[in-house]
């Protein structure tokens, strides 16, 4: 048998690895990314821990020393700060610390009793690791440790002046950074992708260019990319830093879709007609497919210059990605095997029992993926050259995971800064191997979140899994008005913008949600009466706001916060506090190293004034369980004196939460304890 030198120290349970190394884990510049590993050894020697952690390039940094870490006296951790983009690797080093094996053992043996006639060899042994050091140190350590090895063999000294200088804090501060390390164990390397840090922070912002048209005479006039840009100022204004497009590309006419019709789950609600605008999912017509524009939109240069001028504003565009053909797409006349050909020799239409959608037709991946995959890829990089850096991919849990895989890690090969945002409401484990293969973001279950206890479930999963699963809470989309905000009136708004806002480092909404909208199609669906998916939806932004009648200030003042407090740019910090009524939730973040921090109880229920008694778990904000601290609400401006126990009263119809600035005495260590 071959005798493994890399088994020689016990190393388990490192982290953040994913699926055991198959895919990469996951950070952003800047991030401070914790690594873990479970550090061991036979006997009772000590024994000491490195991160080794390499640049995209092959540059090698410094080795980062691990400390114990937690109640497990083998537990080792170490943070790393990336600070560019691409692919990282790192492995941990254990190794044999006879530095500090003397030393206790020294210290131990002359608690004892012991002379320096029993501590010779300790002694001699000292001085010969020092020498070692010695041979490595510029001129002035070298002296220091020359002087400290010739006083443990001077016997002329008593024992407590031959082993007070290499005691000494300020050698023992030398020695930790200089150490001697033997019996070198290393891990495989495991590598951490790094993307920009919109991958993990950023508010969005979803609108209907086609809505954003004039109305003439009662009737609404399809909006263009020049006339949806009139409505980019207000989106900035409110502090969103995505604007995020549904398809933009031709509509099909085949089968095309009337208003409401999601009521009729069999078929249109009536003859379409000539101003029917159908939906943007049902790409692709005579007049192009998806690399085209749709045609009352404007040309691919009017794109440009909407793209360019969101930009200019301080936002940046994400544009829908979805793998689907109108029935008229030019894929189907030139690629029918790109389809599921049902036995009657018909092409088989997009379904979702009892739902019907004749307008759509579903790809098959399995007929030529070659073809088809290449196809993709050039319809990615023709909006990727007109100036789009994020995709918000449609129903990717429809489509083969290896060719997510393939297309994701192909685009960022040449353009690291790509981000794909999954649109995923289906089971776990798919949403979570979606991630782990490379989706950038997901969107999650927030939206059916609405207990306290499963808000707090749901919180910690997601902070636990942050190595590679980055959530995307969006409080309503196109096709999810949940029941909660249908009947929970306007401080139900608030509330889950809050806790969208304050718990997930990005999050995002869709227009009309600052206008409260909240009139389903029928009892019972959380489809919106009127949907914007079907039909021009024009709205009057500005006298809603005039007539106090807008959401839109309280949207602007969540993500002013949200951009003054790096602490709630973060996901790995967030942490649960105790409150004794169920209809209150407290939650905390802090940014590691720094004095930030913030401390959010937001009442769940919408109708009724709550009143409860927090009880903080002091050490998540770095502070001792006595400690009192000053806490200023980021949204009224009041200031309170605070500690572990607190009174909290909060009425909806007033403000339904308190978003508080904790004013810190001192920077919070990082990871904050698991609780």
């Amino acid at each position: 048998m071959t005798r493994r030198a890399d088994l020689r120290l016990g190393i388990t349970d490192v982290a953040p690895v994913v699926s055991c190394g198959s895919f990469s884990a996951r950070a952003v510049v800047g991030e401070h990314l914790p690594v873990t590993a479970t550090v061991f050894r036979e006997g009772h020697d000590a024994v000491a821990a490195d991160v080794v952690w390499t640049a995209p390039d092959g540059t090698r940094g410094p080795l980062n020393r691990m400390r114990r870490y937690g109640e497990e006296p083998d537990r080792w951790l170490s943070t790393v700060v990336p600070d560019r983009e691409g692919r990282w690797t790192f492995r941990v080093e254990a190794w044999s610390d006879p530095l500090a094996t003397w030393h206790h053992a020294v210290e131990v043996k002359i608690e004892a009793g012991q002379g320096p006639g029993e501590l010779a060899n300790d002694l001699e042994e000292g001085a010969q690791l020092l020498e070692r050091v010695a041979a490595d140190a510029d001129a002035e350590w070298r002296g220091r440790l020359t002087e400290a090895a010739e006083a443990l063999r001077d016997g002329s000294r008593t024992l407590h002046d031959r082993v007070a200088p290499a005691l000494s804090t300020a050698l023992q501060r030398y020695l930790d950074e200089h150490p001697v390390r033997e019996l070198v164990t290393p891990t495989p390397e495991y590598e951490v992708w790094v993307d920009r840090p919109r991958a993990l922070y950023g508010s969005w912002y979803e609108f209907f260019p086609r809505s954003e048209g004039p109305v003439v005479g009662g009737v609404p006039v399809h909006g263009t990319f020049r006339t949806a840009s009139d409505r980019l100022p207000a989106v900035a204004e409110m502090g969103f830093d995505v604007v995020y497009l549904p398809p933009v590309h031709p509509i099909g006419t085949v089968n095309r879709k009337g208003p409401n019709t999601a009521q009729f789950p069999g078929g249109n609600p009536h003859e379409i007609g000539p101003d029917d605008v159908g939906s943007p999912w049902a790409i692709g017509s005579a007049e192009g497919g998806h690399d085209a524009v749709h045609p009352q939109l404007g040309t691919m240069e009017d794109f440009r210059a909407f793209v360019a001028r969101t930009r200019g504003l301080g936002m940046e565009v994400a544009l829908d990605l979805a793998l689907q053909a109108a029935p008229d797409h030019p894929w189907v006349k030139e690629h029918p095997e790109w389809f599921t050909t049902k036995p009657d020799g018909t092409i088989a239409y997009a379904e979702n029992p009892p739902k019907k959608y004749q307008d759509i037709y579903p790809v098959n991946f399995d007929n030529d993926p070659e073809g088809l995959y290449a196809e993709v890829l050039r319809v990615v990089r023709v909006w990727m050259d007109a100036g789009v850096r994020i995709f918000r991919v449609d129903n990717p849990h429809t489509k083969p995971l290896d060719f997510w895989h393939w297309l994701i890690w192909k685009v960022k090969e040449t353009d690291p800064d790509v981000l794909f945002l999954a649109e995923a409401f289906t089971r776990p484990a798919m949403m979570h191997q979606l991630a782990r293969i490379g989706f950038t973001q997901s969107y999650t279950y927030f939206t059916w979140r609405t207990a306290r206890e499963e808000i707090e479930e749901y919180g910690r999963e997601l902070a636990t899994n942050a190595h590679y699963m980055r959530p995307n809470f969006f409080v309503n989309t196109p096709d999810i008005l949940h029941a909660s905000l249908q009947y929970g009136g306007p401080p139900m708004f608030k509330i889950r913008a809050v806790l969208a806002a304050m718990m997930s480092p990005t999050w995002g909404v869709y227009s009309g949600y600052e206008l409260y909208e909240h009139v389903a199609v029928k009892p019972g669906s959380e489809e919106y009466l009127d949907s914007e998916k079907y039909q021009l939806r024009p709205r009057d932004w500005a006298g809603a706001e005039a007539a106090g009648r807008s959401l839109a200030p309280y949207l602007r003042r969540l993500n002013e916060i949200r951009r003054q407090h790096p602490a709630l740019q973060q996901l790995r910090t967030l942490r649960f506090h105790r409150v004794d009524n169920p209809n209150l939730i407290c939650f905390s973040k802090t940014d590691p190293g720094s004095q930030d921090a913030v401390l959010v109880v937001c009442a769940l229920d919408g109708q009724n004034r709550q009143i409860g008694t927090t009880g903080l778990d002091m050490p998540t904000l770095g502070l001792d369980w006595h400690e009192r601290f000053a806490v200023t609400d980021e949204v009224t401006g009041a200031r309170y004196d605070w500690g572990q126990f607190n009174y909290v009263e909060l009425d909806p119809y007033w403000e339904p939460a308190h978003v508080f600035s904790v004013h810190l005495p001192r920077p919070v260590t990082w990871p904050p304890p698991v609780r």
